[in-house]
């Protein structure tokens, strides 16, 4: 079994990894509709409210509020993974790798939409449509999957 310091330590790696790709994701829609940081800034909506969904223009207030906290629940669903999967020897082979990260992607959105409140869930989507929201937790599995089979490989 995958303890808790080796789970942290592989969320650490395979969540900012998925952040950073479901980021970008987010971004490169954003500026397909003109407003590169609206999607980042609609996730600080569990702060600042209403006004975080509104906002287009990049700023320090709303987008690193917004990237930082997806970050964030990014690496909380990153060591979730790991220690429900990370001691499993066919975690090591890409193609369960990759249904391991499909499924703790999969939980995590219907967590965000069926389980948590409306002022926590992520708010990009509030700017993206159904296909573009699954393409960001695909992004968001694929950085996971990488990021776990990097570590793993480390072992």
């Amino acid at each position: 079994m995958t303890t808790w310091k080796e789970a942290l330590r592989e969320g650490a790696v395979s969540g900012s990894l998925a952040s950073v790709l479901s980021g970008t994701y987010l971004a490169w829609r954003g500026a397909r509709h003109g407003e590169i940081a609206a999607p980042l800034n609609a996730v600080s909506h569990w702060f600042f409210g209403d006004r975080a969904l509104r906002q287009d223009e990049p700023s320090l207030t709303y987008t690193l509020t917004g990237y930082l906290t997806h970050h964030a629940a990014s690496i909380f669903w990153g060591v979730l993974h790991a220690k429900a999967w990370g001691a499993r020897e066919r975690a090591k082979q890409p193609l369960p790798a990759a249904a391991g990260a499909v499924a703790a992607a999969g939980v995590a959105c219907f967590v965000d939409y069926q389980l948590t409140p409306k002022r926590l869930t992520p708010g990009f989507e509030h700017r993206l449509g159904r296909p573009e929201m699954a393409n960001v937790y695909a992004c968001f599995a694929l950085g996971l999957m990488i990021g776990s089979m990097a570590m793993r490989g480390r072992r």
